[in-house]
């Protein structure tokens, strides 16, 4: 029996025997472009449910069944980790909430700043890019994208026992703070957020607010001033290594 290669995320409980339909557009994906039909096997998952093998029991052009059989892996939660970060241009955001979403960010929070140049997100978008992501790279968790906040209101609703790494660039410099020292300020499963400027950074009256609060760590990511797309990344890969499921 060849292996199933296909992933699909569904909303629909998996158990097995379950029957799972599929909408229109998972059924032009799995019978017009992959070329599959019925008695083929699939992977799916909801976020909730695990990982499961299913077969094709119906197929047709605009809709179709599956038949859950068993499941190939437990539910996997990330850590309690978000990333909050300001909007940048259109292909530069998705790469961002794909990115978190395949690196094991828990929530993805967009938030508007002083200089921050998008005034309003796709949230369907940017939760469909989250839900690919998750297909491609195998998870079985996906990550809410909330909608775009201002960051003001955001900080005004914060709950003080979620720690802050801010990422600040004015920091870039040899001699700066670095992301190591968070593996003195916290614990694997303390709840923590990751927080990224925009294009022209923070303002002073965010940044000052940011560093009145004891929740938050201003660290660097290196000497050099990142891309607002590079810094997501950085920053999740350092927080994973020091503090997350990559330990």
């Amino acid at each position: 029996m060849a292996a199933a290669k296909i992933r699909l995320y569904v909303e629909h409980p998996l158990a097995e025997g379950n029957s799972i339909p599929l909408d229109r557009n998972q059924a032009h994906y799995l019978f017009g472009v992959m070329r599959q039909g019925a008695g083929g096997r699939v992977l799916i998952f909801n976020g909730r449910d695990g990982e499961w093998l299913c077969e094709i029991s119906e197929a047709g052009k605009r809709a179709g069944v599956l038949r859950a059989l068993e499941q190939t892996k437990p539910l996997q939660t990330p850590p309690d980790l978000w990333l909050v970060f300001a909007p940048i241009k259109k292909a530069r955001t998705d790469f961002i909430v794909e990115k978190a979403a395949e690196m094991g960010a828990g929530r993805i929070c967009p938030v508007q700043t002083d200089f921050t140049n998008s005034e309003r997100i796709r949230q369907d978008r940017l939760q469909a890019h989250a839900v690919e992501a998750a297909e491609q790279c195998g998870g079985t968790y996906v990550p809410e994208v909330a909608a775009l906040t201002k960051l003001d209101s955001v900080l005004g609703a914060w709950d003080p026992a979620r720690q802050i790494m801010f990422c600040d660039e004015a920091l870039a410099g040899p001699s700066s703070a670095r992301a190591g020292v968070l593996g003195a300020r916290g614990a694997a499963r303390d709840p923590w957020a990751i927080l990224i400027g925009p294009e022209g950074g923070f303002s002073g009256a965010e940044r000052s607010r940011l560093a009145a609060l004891p929740f938050a760590h201003a660290v660097s990511l290196g000497p050099r001033i990142l891309r607002a797309d590079t810094a997501a990344v950085a920053a999740l890969a350092l927080w994973q290594q020091s503090l997350g499921d990559w330990a």
